[in-house]
């Protein structure tokens, strides 16, 4: 092997180790023109010797000032070589390498200026080392000294010169380096990673969209980024990429559709607007490439339509719209369990347009597939019986839309109904907020007498009869009040002449008499306030107003509308002359323009007028259901009783006993004497 020493001089060598920098540069352009010499004689052999000579004596040595006469020779034998300089790269650009880490920050600045020299000489050679390089650099960017960050700028700029114009550049080969970077919160190197993305996006040979998978979430965490610089740098890259998509006509768009979903979550307003505008752009250019997606995309959009920022809000809605106008078929992977899943978990967020925007999902899914919903209704049902008790109104109404759809089967029905009165039994709150909302609206989508019946045959078996006391007020209430049941009340007044009023008010019947108050509205509702046909009604509520406080408000409301009952409903000479002769009258003082009425004044008419309703029967029901009530009374009376009872020998066996006074038989002082003085 030749003998490096031989070509270079001692004293060439001495001064490429001296302290000064002249000197060493001196040297260096010697062995520059002996390197020339040899590579005009075609003496490669010689330069390796050369090369390696500078590299273990100088570039490794643990002289600082021989580290720095290395590189700077390496550079100029580069010089020298010319044309030739690719056979020896191998051997010259690792030993620069190892010098961007040395602890010595001259060293780190020469070996970013020996390398520039190089590259500039060997151009398009040089990207054999491109991933080195960048890793250096990508390095040197955050460089604690700022010579050496100068330096290395100025060499980067060239190698992206460099990289622009090779048809060398592996972009396969350097994504992987990448993608491994751009978690790096340096915002010196983020600087330097979106200058990369940027100049290599700019070169029309190098497909840097269809690896935009692989950095764009390095490019969204960027967005958050405390210096205004980096935020600005990361958006443009951003804006410039989605331009690109927009014209594209094959994206990758289900990959990226899962970062995008991550960062529309963001804590950081910015970020999350811009995720959320880039999957609107999604939902529009990617249409059904996006289906298997859809739920993870709608668990990003729910949230975002209730966000504080306006702009995000207004995104989130016009991309919700979208997405719900895609008609998706579930033989093309459109997965109808994991938007159902998605929106029964949104109903419990906090924010009204959230829920009510998941429900609209329910009841767009409930439409366009309606037997695939019903599969995943046990895990929804519970959900959405949770959400009757909303604080919304809106929501409740919505809710009850879908339930509403659910319970067109008569099974589903029948489920409803009973999951209803089984939540009004736990959370007496519900009925009473919400109870008759509920109720009419069920009625208005379901048909109120289906519901009233349905309603009523549960509560006739209910076995806590307290519940069901209360439950068949509200029903009734709801009953004779709401604009709803109208259909229902003028049915119920036909019940002595219209068969189907007649079993309506039977199958009411059976439940109201859980309450004597509800079962005496519903005798009137259906029976008419018809005196000359139905004298024990009238009697009735004069019986009625002689129980009530004649000073109450309720007792002169009454009697005031008593009075307006028209006199001429009664043919007065013939009600006070009765064919039974029964003397008895059922009531001696009637209200002014009334003549008396005997309890046997009844019309034939009216007698044969019960349309085969067995009143006895009718009767007797609502004795034994009474009792019943009577006997849960009085059990819990005498609970009560017992309870009250051992909680007050409790407190006498707890209290000590008082001690016996020595002087109990001593009399009263005369102080304590009463009496004239």
């Amino acid at each position: 092997m030749a003998d490096a020493s031989s070509v270079i001089p001692a004293a060439v060598l001495r001064n490429l180790a001296d302290k000064l920098y002249e000197k060493r540069k001196n040297a260096a352009l010697e062995v520059e023109g002996i390197v020339k010499q040899l590579s005009t004689t075609g003496d490669h052999v010689k330069i390796t010797a050369v090369i390696n000579l500078l590299t273990t004596d100088f570039t490794y040595s643990p002289q600082a000032n021989h580290r720095k006469g290395g590189l700077i020779s390496l550079a100029a034998a580069t010089v020298g070589l010319t044309t030739e300089a690719s056979q020896h790269l191998e051997e010259i650009v690792p030993p620069v390498l190892n010098s961007f880490a040395d602890q010595d920050s001259r060293v780190r600045y020469y070996a970013c200026e020996a390398l520039y020299n190089i590259a500039k000489v060997v151009r398009g050679d040089f990207i054999i080392f491109f991933n080195e390089i960048f890793d250096a650099l990508c390095k040197l960017s955050a460089d604690s000294d700022a010579n050496v960050q100068s330096a290395a700028h100025l060499l980067d700029r060239l190698v992206k010169d460099i990289v622009t114009e090779s048809d060398q550049f592996s972009i396969e080969e350097f994504i992987p380096l990448l993608r491994e970077r751009m978690n790096v919160l340096n915002p010196y190197v983020r600087q330097f990673l979106v200058g990369w993305i940027t100049v290599l996006d700019s070169v029309p040979d190098i497909d840097m969209l269809g690896f935009l998978p692989d950095f764009l979430d390095g490019l969204f965490n960027m967005l958050s980024d405390s210096s205004h610089e980096i935020r600005q740098q990361a958006d443009s890259a951003l804006s410039e990429f989605l331009q690109e998509i927009k014209n594209s006509p094959s994206v990758d768009y289900g990959r990226m559709a899962e970062i995008l979903v991550q960062r529309a979550g963001s804590p950081d307003e910015f970020t999350r607007l811009t995720a959320i505008t880039w999957i609107n752009e999604f939902v529009k250019l990617g249409g059904d490439q996006l289906v298997p997606y859809y739920a993870d995309i709608l668990g990003a959009i729910l949230p975002c339509i209730s966000d504080k920022e306006d702009k995000i809000r207004v995104v989130a809605r016009e991309t919700n719209e979208e997405l719900r106008a895609i008609k998706a078929d579930p033989v093309e992977a459109f997965d109808v369990g994991a938007i159902l899943f998605i929106a029964r978990r949104q109903l419990s967020s906090e924010w009204e347009a959230t829920r009510i925007e998941a429900l609209h999902w329910i009841s767009t899914l409930l439409y366009r597939h309606r037997s695939e919903v019903l599969t995943f209704l046990n895990d929804i049902f519970d959900t959405l019986l949770k959400a009757l008790s909303d604080p919304s109104d809106e929501v409740v109404l919505l809710v009850l839309d879908v339930h509403a759809c659910i319970a067109r089967d008569p099974h589903h029905f029948r489920q409803l109904v009973v999951f209803l009165v089984h939540n009004f039994r736990l959370d007496n709150s519900l009925l009473e907020k919400r109870g008759a909302l509920i109720i009419r609206r069920l009625c208005v989508l379901l048909n109120a007498e289906r519901v009233y019946r349905e309603l009523s045959i549960i509560l006739e078996g209910e076995s806590d009869l307290d519940f069901a006391s209360i439950m068949v007020q509200a029903l009734n209430l709801i009953l004779i009040t709401s604009l709803e049941l109208a259909e229902i009340r003028d049915l119920l007044k036909q019940s002595l002449v219209n068969p189907a009023g007649k079993d309506l008010y039977v199958s009411l019947y059976a439940s109201w008499c859980h309450s004597p108050m509800a079962i005496i509205s519903l005798c009137f509702l259906a029976q008419l306030l018809e005196p000359e046909r139905h004298i024990w009604l009238f009697k009735a509520l004069y019986g009625l107003l002689m129980l009530l406080p004649q000073q109450s408000a309720a007792f002169k409301i009454l009697k005031t509308r008593l009075k307006a009952v028209p006199s001429y409903l009664f043919d007065c000479e013939r009600l006070r002359r009765p064919p039974s002769g029964d003397p008895h009258q059922f009531l001696h003082n009637m209200p002014d323009g009334f003549q008396a009425i005997e309890d046997g004044d009844v019309t034939e008419d009216v007698v044969n007028s019960h349309n085969g309703i067995n009143f006895a029967a009718r009767l007797q029901q609502f004795r034994e259901m009474q009792h019943q009530h009577q006997v849960l009374a009085k059990t819990q009376a005498k609970s009560r009783n017992i309870s009250t009872s051992s909680s007050k020998e409790a407190q006498r066996e707890e209290e000590p006993r008082r001690p016996q006074s020595i002087e109990r038989n001593v009399p009263p002082s005369r102080s304590s004497k009463r009496g004239p003085g």
